[in-house]
């Protein structure tokens, strides 16, 4: 009996690991996966990019601007003029959270009045924006009390912290969440049935078939991804109306213009399925791989915790994450409503990264049918 088991073990332990590309899955990628998942996944909110919208000017104003830069949590990384460039710089998401003071705060201070801050937050991540929001409160208590022990009156003016959500102004989770999980559905969708679809072709032997039917490489192609694509599409608007009739989330930015990006997007996906499939020998394979890659993308887009809080190299790794760019045009289109002249970088970027993706995967393919 024993004898026979342990044979059974040396036969199956041989077929396992027999295969190089099974040996890097089961014991480089668990250790890859580690280091990526512990730097990433984190939800502590440091060096918030912040713009100062400073129109006092003054020692008190400048004092209270550092207390917020020296924090740790809030950088500012440029000053704004005008109610106008304040709005662009939001609607461009170039920063997370714009710090205004107003005219007369110094004087407020000297008169025993309560002036007030307004920190104005980018809603459409919820949860740094709620984290933030604390930080800030902190801040201006710690401020308060610095000022009040160096003066000796009973009465001391306190400021008044107004903080202001836009996008998501109550900074509803599902907001943030729900256009990240349109993208998530999309992007393992594609993927699985992509790779598994012509994988199942070459386990069944009907690859053979077409490999000899008139069909050109390229027609052959066309014919497989086209479907998946059309599918991708039809899920989009699925989840959509799911997310606005069920969930009252609104779509405040262009539907059309949505589609348009699913339609970029999908391009990166079905290459990334195609490139699995030509690797891949059994479902079982394209399968494993599929996750392989889906998880970290996940971790590294942005979905669930914040690139700017991620370490610089892991940060650097997030820009080769074409789910990155999909789940910022997502959350443009249905949180903040902006167009084209905001979106167009991401849309470039997932156009390049898509034509690059499928024509490789695609070049690879017809290489592998010869």
């Amino acid at each position: 009996m024993w004898g026979r088991l342990l044979s059974m073990l040396r036969k199956e332990f041989r077929q396992l690991l027999r295969d190089p590309r099974m040996r890097l899955v089961l014991f480089v990628a668990p250790v890859v996966q580690t280091f990526v998942f512990s730097y990433a996944a984190t939800n502590d909110v440091r060096h918030a990019p912040t713009a100062i919208y400073d129109l006092d000017n003054t020692p008190e104003s400048r004092a209270l601007i550092r207390d917020f830069t020296s924090s740790g949590y809030f950088e500012e990384t440029q000053r704004v003029e005008t109610d106008e460039q304040q709005n662009r710089v939001l609607d461009a998401s170039e920063v997370v959270a714009v710090l205004r003071i107003n005219h007369g705060f110094a004087a407020d201070l000297v008169g025993n009045r309560n002036p007030q801050v307004q920190l104005t937050l980018d809603g459409t991540d919820s949860n740094t924006a709620g984290i933030l929001e604390g930080y800030a409160a902190s801040i201006i208590k710690r401020f308060n009390s610095s000022r009040a022990g160096r003066v000796n009156i009973e009465y001391f003016p306190q400021i008044e912290l107004r903080p202001r959500a836009w996008f998501n102004p109550d900074l509803a989770s599902r907001n943030f969440y729900v256009p990240g999980v349109i993208a998530l559905i999309i992007t393992l969708m594609t993927l699985l049935l992509t790779s598994m679809a012509i994988v199942r072709e070459k386990e069944s032997g009907t690859i053979e078939q077409l490999i000899v039917s008139p069909l050109r490489p390229a027609e052959l192609i066309l014919g497989k991804l086209l479907p998946f694509a059309m599918i991708a599409v039809i899920e989009v608007i699925l989840v959509a109306l799911l997310a606005v009739l069920w969930f009252d989330i609104p779509i405040h930015g262009s539907p059309p213009l949505l589609l348009a990006c699913t339609l970029v997007y999908v391009t990166c996906s079905l290459g990334v399925g195609l490139f699995i499939s030509t690797i891949s020998s059994t479902q079982q394979e394209a399968m494993m791989s599929t996750f392989l890659f889906f998880f970290p993308a996940i971790l590294l887009s942005g979905f669930v915790f914040p690139i700017d809080n991620m370490p610089t190299v892991v940060q650097y790794l997030t820009y080769l994450d074409p789910l990155r760019y999909f789940i910022a045009i997502l959350r443009g289109i249905f949180l903040k409503g902006v167009g084209i002249n905001y979106l167009w970088p991401h849309i470039a970027v997932l156009f390049a990264m898509g034509a690059t993706i499928l024509t490789l995967s695609a070049m690879r393919f017809r290489r592998h049918l010869g």
